[in-house]
């Protein structure tokens, strides 16, 4: 049977970057550009719990923060105004909640959303999904994480650890479906339309890696894994990493670590 064209291409790739199987890839020659300094809108509306969000992404001189937001509606027009890499969005928020507000910000692309959870509100986090959300992170998340997790999502990379991805996924399936969250129609039936490589790409997502750590994994450039990725979302029709997960785990896609 005749080697797949993106298969090939991913070889052709591989081979001048010099990387081998068991070797790890060598540095990817055009990286994405990343800014220099990230600016990041806080939305939540208890005001101690925001300051000391504040405070630990100050820790990190590659952060900013632009602007704090103590209600969705008032989130949504901050980022209008101010155009953050980030919104660090809580979900339960009065006027408008961080499900509703994450929906509008995403469908304008004023920024990428990270979304705070405790997990105890899982309709707001299947709402988050079908709104776009870059990632989830819980609100007693060590401070290093949050700042990894901000760093992730303005970079395009998405975050959900795999601890994330598991509960996320535990509580799915004790739902039927009807009741889960709702993704793109024909997402499914287009698994079929992915290519080895991209398959493999997709079940490290499931997994809660993050770019770098599946680039480690499969041996390839994180530069590939990135393209990657972008093909996965494009042919399954879904806007963020975690809906990829989601519907990965759903149909039994995932590398064992």
């Amino acid at each position: 049977m005749a080697q797949p064209v993106e298969e090939l291409v991913d070889e052709l790739v591989a081979d001048e970057r010099g990387s081998r199987p068991g070797q790890a890839p060598a540095p990817d020659p055009d990286p994405v550009e990343r800014p220099e300094c990230i600016r990041v809108l806080v939305a939540d509306d208890q005001a101690a719990v925001r300051s000391g969000l504040v405070l630990v992404l100050q820790t990190d001189p590659g952060i900013t923060v632009v602007g704090e937001a103590g209600d969705g509606a008032e989130a949504v027009r901050m980022a209008a105004e101010l155009r953050p890499d980030v919104v660090l969005m809580d979900v339960q928020m009065p006027q408008l909640n961080g499900v509703a507000a994450t929906r509008r910000i995403v469908e304008r692309g004023l920024a990428e959303v990270l979304v705070l959870t405790t997990f105890d509100l899982n309709e707001y986090i299947f709402g988050a999904l079908r709104a776009g959300a870059g990632g989830f992170i819980l609100k007693n998340a060590e401070p290093a994480v949050l700042v990894g997790a901000v760093r992730e999502v303005a970079y395009g990379d998405g975050f959900l650890t795999p601890a994330i991805a598991r509960r996320l996924i535990t509580e799915f399936a004790g739902r039927p479906p009807a009741a889960g969250p709702t993704l793109p129609e024909g997402a499914a039936q287009a698994l079929d339309t992915l290519t080895k490589r991209e398959l493999e790409v997709l079940a490290c997502i499931a997994r809660g890696l993050a770019n770098s750590a599946i680039a480690e994994t499969l041996h390839l450039a994180e530069g590939t894994v990135k393209t990657h990725t972008s093909r996965i979302l494009s042919k399954l029709h879904l806007s963020s990493r975690v809906q990829a997960a989601i519907l990965a785990q759903q149909h039994g896609i995932a590398l064992r670590g």
